[in-house]
């Protein structure tokens, strides 16, 4: 039968594979099985630490330090900001201020007020006058008297002196001073006050005189710069 012509054979290679795709699915499926396999026993194989269980046993467990108030500190975030009196592995409260106690004591505020209140105000003590006056009756007759008022400067510099004189009755006749200038007269309804024309001296005195008519010589004030006279 060499007029008959046989049947061509199957090819063998990539034409084969590409004439059944049927092969490259099942070679897929395959590889995805073997690749499954292999991550399942990854995962199982890992450590327990890694994936957060227990540790190992015979490992001893980290204690968290305890606060003085039986809490365990709650761990801040490295990234958080510092606050005052706070540091990043401290508990969220500042350690407080040791408070000293306060002991109390007796008020004396009223005993106080009581005594300041009972004492009298201080005043200034008043100097004696460095001007005196000394007064004397010179010459007395029918009707009348002279009198005389020596002021006397006991300080170490000249002063000027003022003399206030009152009488009971009469009537001033006249005034003068003896060997210096005169002063200025004034005379009121019973008396008269008589201002230095001069200082008297350091140490040194000057005599004012008066002629008094139908007066007693007892006079009823007398005074130099405000400080009573002597002699009567």
């Amino acid at each position: 039968m060499s007029g008959m012509r046989r049947a061509p054979r199957p090819s063998h290679g990539p034409a084969a594979i590409a004439s059944s795709p049927w092969i490259v699915v099942g070679a897929g499926v395959v590889v995805m099985v073997v690749l499954l396999f292999v991550a399942l026993g990854a995962y199982r194989g890992r450590s327990p630490a890694r994936d957060g269980g227990p540790p190992p046993a015979g490992l001893p467990l980290p204690q968290a330090p305890v606060s003085p108030s039986g809490l365990s500190p709650t761990p801040l975030p490295e990234n958080s900001a510092l606050l005052p009196g706070l540091s990043p592995r401290a508990s969220g409260l500042p350690p407080s201020a040791p408070v000293t106690p306060v002991t109390s004591r007796p008020s004396t505020v009223g005993p106080a007020v009581a005594s300041t209140s009972a004492r009298p105000p201080v005043r200034p003590s008043q100097q004696p006058s460095a001007v005196s006056g000394r007064y004397r009756v010179v010459q007395s007759f029918d009707g009348g008297f002279i009198g005389e008022v020596l002021i006397v400067n006991a300080s170490g510099v000249d002063r000027g002196w003022t003399v206030r004189f009152e009488f009971a009755g009469g009537r001033l006749v006249t005034t003068w001073v003896e060997g210096v200038p005169q002063g200025t007269l004034r005379q009121f309804d019973g008396g008269f006050t008589y201002v230095s024309g001069v200082d008297v001296p350091a140490g040194g005195s000057v005599a004012l005189r008066f002629h008094l008519e139908r007066a007693s010589s007892t006079p009823r004030g007398c005074t130099v710069d405000g400080a009573r006279c002597s002699g009567f």
